[in-house]
């Protein structure tokens, strides 16, 4: 994997494909490797060059255990695309990626051709601030949670009720979330991360994007609930709205072909008011509300 030295930080990237590039950004405690079950195949499949990378305060990125911004974030991606001669680029973000991607399109709109927002919102709320804190008072405790509860909490907080009803996907799941807490659970640089919630009130602020943007949020997710991505949907000038169903807070994992043609649709419809020229982008899982 490649390193690119930006922003103070060693980062490190993956750089598949060719074509118009595609930076993704990974939400909290993940790896941008995620991105490569199933976004990555599917985007250089339609001929885009993909650009991923671990997030600060996930390793092999520098951890930054001192702590850090959303702002440092934005730097580093805003960083890594100066770094490969990009620019503007296509961005998909989620959850905390999203948040980056937001800011992004907001301070460097030069940077920024499209924006996909997944499971994202423009603030917090009195529920989502709770759990912020609870969770890093729960990891500054020093208290040992057994990996396996934390493991059926995630996925209960994480996923939709039609992949849990699954019991082999469930028990799949929970394995693979129980072997990540094994591994991470007392990592600094996921509690940096951590650290960045409660999100401030950004939503009057985004009223000055002028990025198009296509805000992508997950029927049954808990943790960032539809009317919070309709929300900052509304906010953002000229933003497109869609509900993906049968779907969590993970659901480009759960619902990867729903997903992947959202963004791929959004990117094709977008070429189209660019160009003039129709590309043949459809949608045939849009919820608009």
């Amino acid at each position: 994997m490649p390193v690119a030295a930006v922003n103070g930080i060693r980062l490190h990237y993956s750089d598949i494909g060719s074509g118009e590039p595609v930076v993704m950004v990974m939400g909290t405690a993940g790896s941008g490797r995620i991105w490569h079950t199933h976004q990555v195949p599917a985007l250089k499949a339609a001929g885009y060059r993909v650009i991923t990378f671990d997030n600060r305060g996930i390793p092999p990125t520098d951890e930054c255990p001192e702590g850090f911004s959303v702002g440092d974030l934005v730097a580093d991606t805003a960083g890594l695309i100066e770094h490969l001669g990009l620019g503007p680029v296509r961005l998909v973000g989620t959850s905390m990626g999203g948040y980056v991607v937001q800011e992004l399109a907001l301070s460097r709109p030069a940077m920024v051709r499209q924006a996909v927002l997944m499971a994202s919102r423009g603030r917090s709320d009195a529920l989502r601030a709770a759990l912020a804190a609870a969770e890093l008072e729960l990891y500054d405790s020093g208290a040992e949670v057994p990996p396996r509860y934390r493991a059926a909490v995630q996925a209960m907080q994480s996923l939709s009720p039609h992949t849990l009803g699954d019991e082999q996907a469930a028990a799949d799941w929970l394995d693979l979330f129980d072997l990540a807490h094994r591994h991470r659970d007392h990592a600094p640089g996921i509690r940096a991360q951590m650290s960045l919630e409660p999100m401030p009130d950004r939503l009057a602020a985004y009223a000055a994007i002028r990025v198009p943007c296509h805000v992508v949020s997950f029927a049954d997710d808990l943790l960032t609930p539809p009317q919070h991505g309709r929300e900052l949907a509304n906010a953002i000038p000229g933003a497109t709205f869609e509900v993906i169903e049968r779907a969590g807070h993970y659901g480009y994992l759960e619902s990867p072909e729903a997903v992947n043609e959202s963004i791929l649709d959004f990117f094709a419809k977008a070429r189209e008011a660019e160009t003039g020229v129709e590309t043949g982008g459809e949608s045939g899982r849009r919820v608009r509300l």
